[in-house]
């Protein structure tokens, strides 16, 4: 088929596909980004229990392959009695990794803090959450806007493990198993949806370059 007919026929389910798979990056990333906060903080807690599950939860996510994670989400949970629908699956696998890298973004952002402000932030009596609150994750998440760009283009990707599981509507990659299983869609089908893929990736990356433009700290 070609692509004028693939887009006469299938084009309000490409655009149901596209649609699915911004929610999908919408709440991963949101989910990931807050779980990385409160995995970064553990990471540099004086609590030596809080470090060690918060490098722990970065060893095991940032090395676990999606597709795996989704596996033990929809077929290996049940047999302990927890059932949990295929979006709330896909959604889960697709913020528990991203989380993981996370923070090693924060962390990397919060090396770029010099340690006189950490001295002075002590000197004037703030205790640890005042210090991470006010003075070391703003800083780091200003250091960390373009890491943090790359990431939610690779969580936009990550939610190509919707095509795994019957969700519905699908998301981009789905649509192409579903276009080839009910015509032959062929590679022109996966062409459409590699081009929004792309588009999207584009748009994240020119606005996350303004927002660094805006945010970066000049030293």
């Amino acid at each position: 088929m070609s692509v004028q007919e693939l887009l006469a026929e299938y084009g309000d389910k490409y655009v149901l596909a596209l649609l699915t798979t911004w929610k999908l990056t919408a709440l991963a990333f949101s989910a990931a980004f807050v779980i990385g906060i409160v995995v970064t903080v553990m990471r540099v807690s004086p609590v030596k229990p809080l470090r060690v599950a918060g490098d722990f939860y970065v060893q095991i996510f940032r090395n676990i392959p999606g597709a795996a994670l989704l596996i033990v989400l929809v077929y290996a949970l049940p047999y302990l009695n927890v059932v949990l629908s295929y979006f709330t699956c896909v959604l889960t696998a697709t913020a528990l990794i991203p989380a993981a890298f996370c923070s090693e973004y924060l962390m990397a952002g919060m090396n770029t803090i010099a340690l006189g402000q950490i001295e002075a932030a002590r000197a004037l009596g703030m205790n640890f959450s005042q210090m991470i609150r006010l003075i070391v994750i703003p800083q780091a998440l200003r250091s960390s806007v373009l890491p943090m760009t790359n990431l939610l283009v690779a969580t936009m990707l990550t939610t190509a493990l919707a095509s795994q599981v019957p969700l519905n509507p699908t998301d981009l990659t789905g649509i192409v198993a579903h276009i080839n299983t009910h015509a032959v869609g062929g590679v022109t089908a996966f062409l459409i949806s590699a081009v929004l893929y792309c588009a999207t990736a584009v748009v994240i990356g020119q606005i996350g370059n303004l927002i660094d433009r805006k945010a970066r700290i000049l030293r």
